[in-house]
């Protein structure tokens, strides 16, 4: 079966990356045409938008995207092109499984669990005024709406991929309207799903038992802010930003991301690593229905990982990114027989 799917390489290193994991791809058989748009600070310099419209409508005509790291300028300078994204095309849900690669040691051990985020709104709804000089209000937005559709999406992938456990987090026990609102809405939502158990936890406790007993979790829901913060601890678990998918879902599309940073300072070195964008295309994969490819592509990475022993710099390898692509490719054809 033929897909269209939007590609955006993305700044600094996104050509790279997203070049390997097209050509990973490509060579586990998937037939894909790519529709490929730049965004970011290279779409601000060609058209004066980020995120010109072309973007947008090719995401809503394909409903699947693929997109590298864009850069955001911290405090000046252009709103988070990926924040446009979730909330033009209303990805409301943030997808982040995280779990351990072989040969990539930490202090935490083995490690499966899945963090899913509400996108929407909470304070990344960018409501905030000067209320005086001085004085700066931002306004959290909690919705029932919104908590219930990202709550049922957590139990509805519990479901679908064998999870045993889902675990609210919030800050109920302060902000007792807002935070109580999302985890009465997790509750309600709850009792559709009776094979599930349902739990919570207070958010700054979570990120205590997250370094000390991280094997405990199985599906950590959280709305926005929390949800930023805690899937980047959860990364750091198994060894970072750099090997960890990421996907933002809606009821019209989804966009599979890699959630690292454009790294312009090894940019065109082709020292980058491309796992966590090859990660990510592997949940794009089983979203589009290519289940096959997919598990061919995770399998390719792992015996590369543990069995070949080639890894990029940052893994503690020398590979270049060409080296560890041509690996990766080459372990398809060997598992493939």
């Amino acid at each position: 079966m033929a897909h269209r799917i939007t590609l955006i390489p993305g700044d600094g290193i996104g050509p790279e990356i997203t070049g390997a994991v097209v050509r990973i791809i490509e060579a586990a058989g998937v037939d894909i045409e790519w529709d490929s748009f730049v965004a970011g600070a290279e779409a601000l310099s060609r058209y004066g938008d980020p995120l010109p419209d072309p973007v947008l409508d090719s995401i809503r005509q394909n409903r699947v995207a693929l997109k590298g790291p864009l850069t955001t300028p911290v405090g000046t300078g252009f709103a988070s092109v990926n924040v446009r994204l979730r909330k033009t095309l209303d990805l409301y849900a943030n997808l982040r499984p995280v779990h351990t690669l072989p040969g990539i040691v930490t202090p935490f051990g083995e490690l499966d669990l899945v963090v899913v985020r509400e996108n929407t709104e909470d304070l990344y709804s960018g409501l905030e005024h000067v209320v005086v000089p001085g004085v700066v209000e931002s306004l959290k937005i909690i919705t029932e709406r919104a908590s219930t559709r990202i709550a049922r999406f957590a139990f509805d992938y519990a479901r679908s991929e064998g999870r045993k456990r889902v675990t609210a987090i919030h800050k109920a026990n302060i902000m007792k309207l807002s935070d109580g609102l999302f985890l009465d809405c997790f509750r309600k939502v709850a009792t559709d799903y009776p094979e599930i158990k349902a739990d919570d936890m207070i958010v700054d406790n979570t990120c205590m038992q997250l370094v000390m007993r991280p094997q405990q979790f199985d599906i950590l829901l959280l709305e926005n802010l929390y949800g930023d913060i805690v899937s980047d601890l959860a990364a750091g678990l198994v060894g970072g930003l750099g090997i960890v998918p990421g996907a933002n879902i809606g009821e019209l599309g989804a966009v599979f991301e890699a959630v690292h940073g454009s790294a312009p300072d090894i940019a065109g070195k082709n020292m980058a690593n491309p796992t966590a964008l090859l990660q990510s295309s592997i949940l794009m994969l089983r979203h589009i229905g290519e289940r096959r490819a997919a598990d061919l592509i995770h399998g390719a990475l792992i015996h590369t990982l543990r069995e070949k022993h080639v890894r990029t710099r940052d893994l503690g390898g020398a590979a270049s990114t060409t080296e560890y692509t041509e690996a990766i490719v080459a372990s398809m054809r060997e598992l493939a027989g």
